[in-house]
């Protein structure tokens, strides 16, 4: 461990919402006022008042905040501050001849139980039908800006910024010289920047989403096609995918680049509105080709909302995204690979990302043949049909399979 007398300690964590907070949205919650949301059952329009009312109405009066804080302290928690910034992370410690140390990153809207199903089999693989060789000493912090990572005293964190903190957390704070990462969404460009700056440091990446640092760095910074339309010759099918893509990620990516703030003041104060924009992502995100509710029980959903409520983070995490823009990453050296240290890769075919794509193997191809395979060291790449943007909820067995997979090829 790191000497305690030039790195912080982390302390014990355990959640306990004050009892006022909970009454104070409960109040809010059966004083929300719906509006009339005429043609609006197939969710054209997004998320519909028929869909919400009653999730609603169960938050106020059948949700129970306290069985779901019991479900979450059973994993050991720890918080520590670096460089005044708030560090919340679980810890399990791996079962194994020589875990590997292995930092677990979660991106936006989904912090803590989305990565939670992870935990077990990567510390203890024996346990779950694996070999004691392939354990891991599981490190699954919260992004700071993100529920327990909270209050900030600093408006500018973005996750070149972020993958600084952890570094220190990993090496500094936990003491551990070398170790791994595996990031996914907001969580795969920490895991990148990580994997740029502290090459030295990593022993093998594993990512969810092929997301190179640098992400953002255009003039059409809030517009993912970068202003490119559909091609003329795209055939109907493609051209509905692309559609697809876009209404579910477009409006994400705009209004959180050009109206964080804005947007922040009515979440901040309503829960409903809170739970509206999380829950189309929840659902617009998720597996395509499975039923949501079937997935996301109403007590998860309702577990994350309140988290995001009790600790007032949506938005700090939301300010993350414009943050790449007013704080751009700068690489720290010209080598290439961009991104150094051997890499392997988990995509999942209910992603609506990319369109096109139908098959495991049109999926590899796709980013085999893309943009971003050459910023990465890559040495292990796999596929899924199962899951969509939320895969370590989604389809943990294929991540711990993959990430298994990855470490084994670099030991």
């Amino acid at each position: 461990m790191a000497d305690k007398h030039t790195s912080p300690s982390p302390e014990r964590f355990t959640i306990d919402v004050a009892q006022d907070v909970l009454d104070d949205l409960t109040d809010r919650l059966r004083k929300t006022r719906f509006f009339d949301d005429l043609d609006n059952e197939e969710e054209y329009y997004g998320v519909s008042t028929a869909y919400l009312k009653p999730l609603v109405e169960y938050w106020a009066d059948g949700f129970d905040w306290r069985a779901a804080e019991k479900r979450l302290n059973v994993h050991e928690q720890f918080t520590v501050e670096i460089d005044g910034t708030p560090v919340h992370f679980v810890r399990k410690p791996g079962k194994g001849p020589n875990p590997t140390p292995l930092l677990v990153l979660h991106g936006w809207p989904w912090p803590g139980e989305f990565s939670h199903p992870l935990l077990d089999p990567l510390a203890d693989p024996a346990a779950h039908g694996g070999d004691p060789a392939d354990a891991f000493d599981v490190i699954m912090p919260t992004l700071p800006g993100f529920a327990w990572s909270t209050p900030l005293t600093r408006g500018d964190l973005n996750y070149w910024k972020i993958a600084d903190i952890l570094h220190t957390l990993m090496t500094e704070v936990l003491g551990y010289e070398k170790y791994g990462s595996l990031g996914s969404d907001y969580g795969a460009l920490v895991t990148s920047a990580l994997g740029h700056k502290y090459a030295d440091s990593l022993i093998a990446l594993h990512f969810g989403h092929d997301l190179p640092p640098g992400l953002f760095q255009h003039d059409r910074y809030w517009d993912l096609t970068m202003g490119q339309p559909v091609p003329a010759d795209a055939s109907p099918q493609l051209r509905d995918d692309i559609m697809k893509f876009h209404s579910t990620y477009a409006s994400h990516v705009a209004v959180h680049m050009l109206d964080a703030s804005t947007l922040t003041h009515g979440l901040n104060d309503s829960p409903i509105g809170m739970l509206a924009w999380l829950l189309q992502r929840w659902k617009k995100w998720s597996d395509k080709n499975a039923d949501f509710d079937a997935v996301f029980s109403r007590d998860f959903v309702l577990t994350q909302a309140t988290v995001f409520w009790v600790t007032q983070s949506i938005g700090t995490s939301i300010r993350m995204y414009r943050n790449t823009v007013r704080h751009p990453w700068t690489p720290s050296h010209d080598r290439r690979p961009v991104v150094e240290p051997p890499a392997g890769f988990t995509f999942l075919l209910g992603d609506v990302y990319p369109p096109g794509v139908r098959t495991v193997e049109e999926r590899i191809a796709a980013f085999v043949h893309g943009p971003s395979y050459d910023s990465f060291n890559v040495v292990n790449v796999n596929a899924h049909l199962k899951g969509g943007h939320f895969g370590h909820f989604e389809n943990p067995e294929a991540f711990v399979g993959d990430v298994r997979e990855t470490f084994r090829k670099v030991r």
